[in-house]
């Protein structure tokens, strides 16, 4: 079955925002989002665009230095994207709160992404941290005591 070509250029800007979390990259994830982008739920304070992941890259550089992302499903349906994909690094800077462990984890995550011409609008994103939790042995101090 032959891709379309407005199927490949959705395909290609997803590849392109998993690849700009990979390398930390916020000058290769505006390639590929809007400029009022927005990434729900979406950190603490931040604005729309892809600005607001300057610190969660700078975050994730020093607790998952080697992180890789591997796709392992893309789900095209018009406007709409569904992606399941796994994460997986080395854990040598504080991660959530918790203190560097040197241990290799792996972890899935889902997201939709709404697409507004060639370029990823909305990207609603869920992570399995439970399995991340359990593989470092424990919960982050601000969970610990609720």
């Amino acid at each position: 079955m032959a891709v379309s070509t407005d199927e490949a250029t959705t395909r290609e800007a997803i590849e392109g925002l998993y690849r700009a979390f990979e390398q930390k990259s916020v000058v290769l994830l505006r390639k590929v989002v809007t400029p009022d982008w927005e990434y729900i739920p979406e950190p603490a304070g931040a604005a729309p665009g892809p600005d607001q992941m300057v610190q969660i890259f700078a975050n994730i550089a020093t607790a998952l230095p080697d992180m890789k992302i591997t796709i392992l499903d893309v789900l095209i349906h018009g406007d709409r994207v569904g992606v399941r994909a796994e994460i997986t690094g080395t854990q040598t800077g504080t991660l959530l709160g918790i203190a560097a462990s040197s241990k290799h984890i792996s972890f899935a995550i889902h997201s939709f992404h709404q697409m507004r011409g060639n370029l990823i609008a909305k990207t609603w994103h869920l992570e399995d941290w439970l399995s991340v939790f359990r593989q470092l042995g424990q919960l982050p101090p601000t969970l610990e005591h609720s």
